[in-house]
């Protein structure tokens, strides 16, 4: 630029110079030719047309010098513009590291959490089989029992006088009250030792289960110099029982449990004579011990998981 402006200064310079001379010349003397006139003339008109050029010269490169400066601008903002940018991701960057640091303790943790529930659920389904086998093995006891004590007792025997069932982990036992007593007494039936005979036999058989003797009434009073109410009364008759199974049958008194539930936890309503005949009964409860219930119990003895097939 600064060229430029020396260049345009110098040919300013010399067309004054130019002009100055011609008039000089033309001063001193009066008659020119016109063929000098004409040539003079021209080198005035080259010399203008060359300063136009030069103005029109020079206010291109000051357009030209402006649109630089308007292009450097916009490339110094676009350089901000990029400096932001890359604080941002940097910015961006340390909070990912950070995440990924924090992910990272989070995922140990979770590993942790993953590897404890699968421990738990592990000794759950333990447990789970341990329970089905105790169930089963429960169940095929009770099972057992009850066909062996059906079989003993179907002779010679009504199906209303003697009914067998299992409930859940026990079988159960009920013996009507006009086949085991004498009316309103806890005096025993021939009939009723020759039944509770049968029974023994099998008590006699499994030596890791316990009889628990239920005596029940009805709802009708009773007072006597014997007997001061039901209670008494049911309790009487279970403890008849029970020595009849013990002195007459030899078993185990240890194995033996007398009860006397009275006129409550009845099975029919005592406002009729058949209802109230149904509910004076005497139930016969066969029992694992408890030792023998805690066996089935044990975690020692709970199956393993079956492989499934390998390919």
């Amino acid at each position: 630029m600064q060229t430029s402006n020396l260049k345009t200064s110098k040919i300013m310079k010399t067309i004054h110079q130019v002009l100055i001379l011609l008039l000089i010349g033309l001063g001193f003397t009066s008659c020119v030719s016109k063929k000098k006139y004409l040539e003079a003339q021209t080198k005035i008109d080259n010399t203008t047309e060359q300063l136009t050029t030069c103005e029109t010269e020079k206010d291109k490169l000051k357009q030209q010098l402006s649109e630089i400066k308007g292009s450097l601008t916009v490339r110094e903002d676009q350089l901000a513009d990029l400096r932001a940018q890359l604080a941002d991701a940097k910015e961006v960057r340390d909070k990912q590291l950070t995440q990924v640091g924090d992910l990272t303790v989070l995922s140990q943790e979770a590993n942790k959490n993953i590897n404890k529930t699968l421990e738990q659920l592990e000794k759950k389904d333990k447990y789970i089989r341990l329970l089905q086998a105790a169930r089963t093995k429960a169940d095929s006891i009770n099972l057992a029992l009850a066909v062996n004590l059906k079989s003993v007792l179907k002779d010679g025997i009504e199906d209303e006088d003697v009914e067998i069932k299992v409930d859940k982990t026990v079988v159960m036992i009920n013996l009507s009250d006009k086949m085991l007593y004498e009316s309103g007494s806890y005096k025993l039936t021939k009939r009723a030792k020759e039944v509770l005979g049968k029974i023994a036999q099998i008590v006699e058989q499994k030596p890791d289960i316990e009889v628990m003797v239920e005596g029940y009434t009805d709802n009708v009073p009773i007072a006597n110099d014997c007997m001061k109410d039901n209670w008494d009364l049911s309790v009487k008759r279970a403890t008849s029982v029970v020595r009849v199974l013990q002195e007459d049958y030899g078993v185990d008194p240890d194995k033996l449990i007398a009860a006397g539930r009275g006129e409550y936890n009845t099975l029919a309503s005592n406002d009729t004579k058949e209802g109230r005949s149904v509910n004076r009964r005497t139930r016969i409860i066969i029992l694992p011990k408890l030792g023998q219930f805690y066996d089935l119990l044990n975690p020692n003895n709970a199956p393993e998981p079956e492989e499934g097939p390998k390919e």
